[in-house]
């Protein structure tokens, strides 16, 4: 996700509560909870105290609130030191902050779905994969020197 500002043209606000399949083409912001599918090519906020129970197959993803269910977000996928994620996710990149909690099996890299742009050739190189990790398990930001 792009620029602090960036703006959102859909927004699920926090006492509004939604049941069923979501498509959009632009970004989202779920500020209440959602039961269900969200597809897109677009980007999804899912603001603190918001929560999804279902899957998402987004452009990118921000994660400041609580997931049950499978994301894959094309470019990106950041999780904040508010997050929390039950179930899979795949993504290009992945951010995490100090205090995320991930439960879940991890897919980073080519064959997490990133999109091959350019000229240049896919990296031959295996994605990098988590295996399951217990529930009290903290994934937690490594920070080089």
């Amino acid at each position: 996700m792009g620029h602090p500002n960036e703006e959102f043209s859909t927004t699920i606000g926090p006492d509004a509560v939604f049941k069923g399949e979501l498509r959009f083409e632009k970004g989202v912001k779920l500020l209440g909870r959602l039961e269900g599918e969200i597809a897109s090519e677009g980007n999804l906020l899912i603001g603190e105290g918001a929560k999804l129970i279902g899957n998402a197959k987004v452009g990118a993803i921000r994660l400041d609130g609580e997931v049950k269910g499978n994301l894959e977000a094309a470019s990106k996928v950041q999780l904040s030191a508010s997050a929390r994620l039950e179930g899979d996710l795949q993504t290009a990149r992945l951010e995490v902050a100090e205090g995320a909690v991930l439960v879940g099996r991890c897919t980073i890299g080519v064959n997490g779905k990133a999109p091959v742009t350019g000229g240049s050739k896919p990296s031959t190189s295996v994605p990098h994969q988590t295996p399951p990790v217990s529930a009290k398990t903290k994934v937690e930001q490594v920070q080089s020197k």
